[in-house]
């Protein structure tokens, strides 16, 4: 195997391992040039497919002449699945953190902690209500368009946070995934930001690509001054929050 299939194979392994449930094993191999960092390329792909999935859930349901609620319910459930949950528990996690501690020790304590809070389950409940209420008022043709461009753009807000801040913690996934590459961060961002102008229009898709660099912004600027960077679980937040306003913004840009 060349070195470049080699980089492509350990960098897909890397990223499906990381953001889905789905198994990897049968791509991965020993001696393979395994780097979280340099797979960020294949975040906005990965959240891009998830964007499908729930499209092609809510649109095979609403053929079905199921309500949109739950079918837009179902949507999302079946993006949980692939996910396994991963950025609506980081989400939980940093809500019960930020809102429950009182010193940057004690938020990242909390954070730690695998029992949900009050914080976080009220977080969690209003993101999935934000997620179902805004699928279930889609055209089922737009969602089709829709769900993939945020999702793709939850992801590279996801990564430029990753870049922009230093770690909270010196342990964990998050605190070895610093440097990141810079040609492989140019190809996390450059084709999504790319293609929703194309995919979307020019005013929607500026809209969108605004709306992703506020959202990514603020959760930069909130995360910084509550535990001084970026975990793992603050990262979750930024793709399961990003979706969530996305949701919104896309639909109200293409109206």
């Amino acid at each position: 195997m060349t070195g470049a299939l080699a980089r492509l194979r350990a960098d897909i392994v890397c990223g499906v391992g990381l953001l889905t449930r789905l198994p990897v094993g049968v791509l991965a191999r020993d001696g393979l040039p395994y780097s979280m960092t340099r797979s960020v390329w294949t975040w906005p792909t990965i959240g891009a497919v998830c964007g499908l999935l729930g499209a092609g859930m809510f649109i095979a349901l609403s053929h079905l002449r199921i309500a949109p609620l739950p079918a837009a319910a179902l949507a999302v459930a079946a993006q949980l699945l692939l996910t396994g949950g991963l950025h609506e528990d980081g989400l939980a996690d940093m809500a019960d953190g930020f809102g429950g501690g009182k010193t940057r020790a004690r938020k990242l304590e909390i954070m730690r902690d695998s029992r949900i809070g009050s914080y976080g389950m009220m977080a969690l409940c209003l993101a999935l209500l934000a997620r179902v209420g805004a699928i279930s008022t889609l055209p089922a043709g737009l969602a089709l368009l829709v769900l993939p461009v945020a999702g793709a753009l939850a992801r590279v807000a996801m990564a430029g946070v990753l870049a922009a801040l230093p770690p909270a913690r010196t342990d964990g996934l998050a605190s070895t995934m610093t440097r990141i590459p810079l040609p492989a961060l140019a190809a996390c961002m450059l084709p999504p930001l790319g293609l929703a102008p194309w995919l979307l229009g020019a005013w929607a898709g500026g809209w969108a690509i605004l709306v992703t660099l506020a959202m990514g912004s603020a959760m930069a600027a909130l995360a910084y001054r509550q535990v001084g960077g970026q975990t793992g679980d603050v990262l979750g937040a930024v793709a399961c929050l990003g979706e969530c306003v996305l949701l919104a913004a896309i639909p109200a840009a293409l109206a």
